[in-house]
């Protein structure tokens, strides 16, 4: 089982999509909005799955770091749209992230113990690794607005540490 909720996670976090990385380029500010806020909100509910399967303490110090930090960054963003006098435009590719969470859950919610736990782990690092390739190589480059810029620049340093601890999370897990 941990096998396959482990290639599951890789092929989500990887956004098995028929959205292309090209497609993705070619959006507009709105719509990575949402895609951040979605992609935020699912590992904000990954999180709060962990504290209820999990009785792992790093494990609980981990998914509290994601509810409080990816909840900050979420705040931040409805606040800036706010300002700006705009919303969050859903899209394809938002909608195909949200599908793979829940086949990610559904696969979650059978695990229990370690096995629960190394999933976990070895799902945030796998996924925070391609949001943060998303963000960083095809998002930012090609946002218009400054603000909106600025601020996923933010939410990617603050991920980045997000995937480094994940790391250090999986290979603590494994060994």
């Amino acid at each position: 089982m941990k096998s396959f909720l482990t290639a599951m996670a890789c092929a989500a976090a990887l956004f098995a999509t028929s959205a292309t990385a090209q497609d993705v380029a070619d959006m507009n500010d709105l719509e990575y909005a949402h895609i951040a806020y979605t992609a935020d909100n699912i590992d904000i509910r990954y999180a709060h799955l962990a504290l209820a399967l999990s009785t792992n303490p790093a494990i609980h110090e981990f998914a509290n770091t994601m509810i409080r930090d990816h909840t900050a960054v979420n705040e931040a963003a409805l606040g800036l749209l706010d300002k700006l006098g705009a919303s969050a435009q859903d899209n394809e590719f938002s909608q195909t992230l949200n599908t793979n969470a829940d086949k990610i859950i559904d696969g979650f919610v059978q695990l229990r113990g370690a096995e629960f736990d190394a999933a976990y782990a070895e799902n945030e690092l796998a996924y925070h690794r391609a949001v943060n390739d998303l963000v960083e190589n095809t998002m930012i480059p090609n946002i218009e607005n400054d603000e909106v810029r600025a601020l996923f620049q933010q939410g990617l340093e603050i991920f980045k540490a997000h995937e480094g601890h994940a790391e250090m999370m999986a290979k603590a897990l494994t060994e």
